[in-house]
């Protein structure tokens, strides 16, 4: 029986613990409206979002391609990274009236075999850009390497803060 690097925060009705979730990551479809803007603008608007849900990580919500507003992205110049389970990411500027954010979202163009649904759908990190998941702001996941999704539904504690890299 393995340990657990940290205690779980207490769970209440309506919620899951990040600590939970699988380790390789689950892909899980939803039918929650979840929106992206950049200022005024709507970037994405969707009820066929994907989950990845990835032990001690808030969920990160993938928006289909065809739910992204038209002209509002461009392929970013950003070095790619990649994910040991869903392969080689892909980055893209948003670039509307209301600014341009470098590298703001990124997607999986040819992911892994058990990522395939995801092919094209795109993310963003929501402390650049205002996410919403059934009309919640989504709160952004400490550190800014990871772009989890926090809202009241899930809780952590979440990696990505001082002292949980070896988590």
């Amino acid at each position: 029986m393995s340990r657990r690097p940290v205690t779980p925060d207490p769970i209440d009705p309506g919620q899951e613990s990040v600590w939970d979730y699988p380790r390789p990551p689950a892909l899980v479809s939803s039918t929650k409206r979840v929106t992206v803007r950049l200022g005024d603008t709507l970037i994405a608007e969707t009820d066929r979002a994907w989950r990845v849900l990835e032990t001690s990580h808030p969920p990160t919500w993938y928006i289909p391609r065809d739910d992204i507003a038209p002209g509002v992205l461009r392929r970013s110049r950003a070095t790619s990274t990649l994910c040991e389970w869903k392969g080689a990411a892909t980055y893209w500027d948003v670039v509307t009236a209301d600014g341009e954010l470098p590298a703001a979202m990124w997607s999986y163009e040819t992911p892994t075999a058990r990522f395939a649904d995801l092919a094209g759908a795109l993310t963003g990190y929501p402390a650049h850009l205002e996410c919403t998941v059934d009309g919640e702001r989504v709160r952004p996941q400490e550190g800014g390497f990871y772009g989890g999704w926090i809202t009241d539904d899930v809780v952590g504690p979440f990696k990505g803060g001082a002292g949980s890299w070896g988590w």
